[in-house]
């Protein structure tokens, strides 16, 4: 697409947008009195309008129905994680028997390491991205420690090259290579939270395994944001939250894949009573049966008031689907890629350190400042109504959602830009 830098031309292709009107099932924050310039859907996502009756209706039912709610309710709340199965297959490329909606993201990156680390004398080394968001990096470690494994030992953490800003995918299949003998994990986010660059998942695996290595990935910034066929690319475990690119509230249940050819309940995992046989799981007898494929992994029953609300926006994943989300969103970005190089094509003040090509990012695009006022010009942004995020020590991170970011939003963004440098 040609692009131009005018506020008439953005306002064209959002009259030409057909997904434009779903901007309406949102709820945009004011700020000075006036809509924002939302840019902050990697952190939390905005509130869909149907969310309120979603959780209206469970409330009522819960006022009307008590306990009675769990068999009797209209969405009865026993089976309630399978009301997500399909519409969360669909969105990661999975088969609804190897999806789950289930505790927080890090409690199933934990459980799913206590399955797939599995580290002996001869492999127990973890590979993954270094400067991996904290929860990864936290969680990877206590599990080596619980090993009684150094991280210094085992840890192998892959950096861009001296002057690049994101990994080659070539370097992370060579990493892989070369630790073959002593490898037993490949761990990394599906997008990487700093750069935005999104990882060729099928090739990390493919390599992984030919290594004899599993392979895992935290998909926080990726589900709901780019492509995924976490089934036809045969990765081993998947986790994700709900409450970025889902829009499902802050806080709100997460989820898990495992492929179908772990479906053996015999594998070790932690358990809990709702991974127990489903039909047998009220006979409070001893002895843990698992529910066959990722249902065994469950701990609790389902949280009823946040799963309410994860249903009501992967209902409109469901009506829009990913392959028009996934059109939109790379014009968002490359329009605001266009217009980031219109404004400073000297790179003088600042770097896109998110990857040029299209196919290797998702909707974020990530501005390293050059200079030490990189944070004076985030406050003024935010003063204008602008609500991005910023990452110590230098980068505004932005993240214009096609479900309900205009490309008006990109160019205000972007002239507004302009004008705090």
């Amino acid at each position: 697409m040609n692009y131009e830098n005018s506020l008439s031309f953005a306002r064209r292709l959002d009259q030409k947008d057909p997904l434009k009107k779903y901007r309406k099932e949102f709820h945009i924050p004011v700020v000075n009195g006036k809509p924002s310039i939302y840019l902050c859907g990697n952190s939390l996502g905005l509130e869909p309008r149907r969310t309120r009756r979603f959780l209206l209706e469970e409330l009522e039912d819960w006022a009307k129905l008590g306990v009675e709610g769990h068999l009797h309710g209209r969405r009865p709340w026993l089976y309630y994680h399978h009301f997500t199965k399909k519409p969360l297959a669909k969105l990661v490329g999975a088969k609804p028997s190897e999806v789950v909606a289930m505790n927080q993201l890090t409690v199933n990156l934990h459980l799913m390491l206590t399955t797939f680390y599995r580290p002996d004398k001869k492999r127990f080394k973890i590979i993954t991205e270094a400067g991996a968001f904290s929860s990864d990096q936290y969680a990877v470690e206590s599990q080596l420690r619980l090993h009684g494994i150094h991280p210094e030992d085992a840890l192998v953490e892959l950096s861009p090259r001296n002057g690049e800003h994101y990994l080659r995918t070539s370097d992370i299949l060579q990493a892989i290579s070369d630790e073959a003998g002593q490898l037993a994990l490949v761990l990394f986010g599906g997008v990487q939270y700093y750069s935005g660059q999104f990882f060729d998942l099928k090739a990390i695996t493919s390599a992984a395994h030919a290594a004899g290595a599993m392979a895992g990935f935290d998909l926080a910034h990726a589900v709901g944001n780019v492509p995924l066929a976490l089934h036809r690319d045969e990765v081993d475990f998947a986790v994700w939250c709900s409450y970025k690119y889902l829009n499902s509230g802050p806080g709100s249940v997460a989820g898990a894949f495992v492929h179908e050819r772990h479906a053996d309940g015999n594998l070790p995992r932690m358990a809990g009573w709702w991974g127990h046989y489903e039909r047998d799981r009220f006979k409070m007898k001893k002895g843990f049966i698992a529910m066959p494929g990722v249902d065994g992994w469950q701990l609790s029953n389902f949280p009823i008031l946040t799963g309410a609300a994860h249903l009501a926006s992967l209902e409109i994943f469901s009506e829009v689907g990913m392959p028009a989300l996934r059109r939109k969103s790379v014009q968002l970005t490359g329009y605001l890629s266009f217009l980031l190089d219109e404004i400073d094509p000297g790179g003088k003040h600042y770097t896109v350190i998110t990857p040029r090509d299209a196919s290797a990012r998702g909707c974020q695009l990530s501005i390293l400042m050059n200079h030490q006022r990189g944070k004076r010009v985030f406050d003024a942004l935010t003063r204008r109504g602008v609500i991005a995020d910023w990452r110590e020590p230098d980068v505004i991170r932005v993240a214009p959602v096609p479900l309900y970011n205009t490309f008006e939003d990109v160019h205000r963004f972007a002239t507004l830009l302009a004008e705090s440098l």
